[in-house]
C-alpha cells in the first residue's frame, strides 16, 4: 500500500508481496532516494542514481490487470515493483491506486533532482517485435484454416475460428497494445502502463 505525503519532504511508501512466502516488498522514497527492502536485501539509491525506469503491462492468471515497474541503478542493480499483492494461495488483490501514486511521486522527485534516467516503456524492442511476428503468423494460419473451412462447408468449424480469434484479440491485443515500446518523460507518464 502507498501512504501519500503532503509535500517532498515527507515520505511516501509502497510495499507489495511477491509471494506468499516471505517478507513484502517495501519501497519508501525519502528525502535521499528511493529506500527499498526486498528478500533481506536493501539499500538508499539517489534520485540521481537511478539509470532508468521500464513500465511494462504483465497481467497474470491470478491478475489480468497487473502493472510493473523495472528500476535500475548506475550501478546495474534492477528492483520490480508489481501493482498486486498476493494475499491466499488462490487471491492476488490489486493495488492500483497505491502503485500509481507512488510511481507518479517517483518520477516527481527524481525529475525535481535533475535526473538523467532513461525512461521507457512496454516491452523491450526485440522481443515485441518477436510477438508481432508470432501473432502475425497465427493470425495468417487462422484466416487459412477459416477459408479452408468454408470451402469444405465446415460451418461449425469456422464458427469456432471466429470465436477463437475474438477470445485471442481480446486477450492477446490488449497486451500488444499497451506494451509497445515508447520512450517518455518526467511529465507525461504513459497512461497505458499505469493503473
Amino acid at each position: 500500500m502507498a501512504d501519500d505525503a503532503d509535500g517532498d519532504s515527507r515520505a511516501v511508501r509502497y510495499d507489495y508481496k511477491a509471494s506468499l512466502v516471505g517478507s513484502a516488498h517495501q519501497f519508501e522514497l525519502t528525502d535521499e532516494g528511493l529506500a527499498w527492502e526486498v528478500a533481506g536485501r536493501s539499500g538508499v539509491w539517489a534520485y540521481r542514481d537511478i539509470a532508468a525506469i521500464r513500465l511494462s503491462f504483465r497481467p497474470s492468471s491470478m491478475q489480468s490487470r497487473r502493472f510493473r515497474a523495472d528500476i535500475w541503478s548506475k550501478g546495474g542493480e534492477r528492483i520490480k515493483i508489481m501493482s498486486t499483492s498476493w494475499q491466499t494461495v488462490s487471491l492476488m488483490t490489486p493495488q492500483d491506486d497505491g502503485y500509481r501514486t507512488f510511481v507518479e511521486a517517483l518520477h516527481a522527485r527524481m525529475a525535481a533532482a535533475g535526473s538523467t534516467a532513461r525512461l521507457i516503456g512496454g516491452l523491450p524492442f526485440a522481443i515485441y517485435a518477436a510477438g508481432l511476428v508470432i501473432v502475425g503468423l497465427l493470425a495468417v494460419a487462422m484466416i487459412g484454416l477459416f477459408v479452408r473451412a468454408i470451402a469444405t462447408g465446415q460451418h461449425v468449424g469456422a464458427l469456432f475460428l471466429v470465436g477463437f480469434a475474438l477470445l485471442s484479440y481480446w486477450q492477446i491485443g490488449g497486451f500488444i497494445r499497451r506494451n509497445r515500446p515508447v520512450a517518455y518523460t518526467f511529465d507525461h507518464l504513459p497512461r497505458a502502463l499505469l493503473p
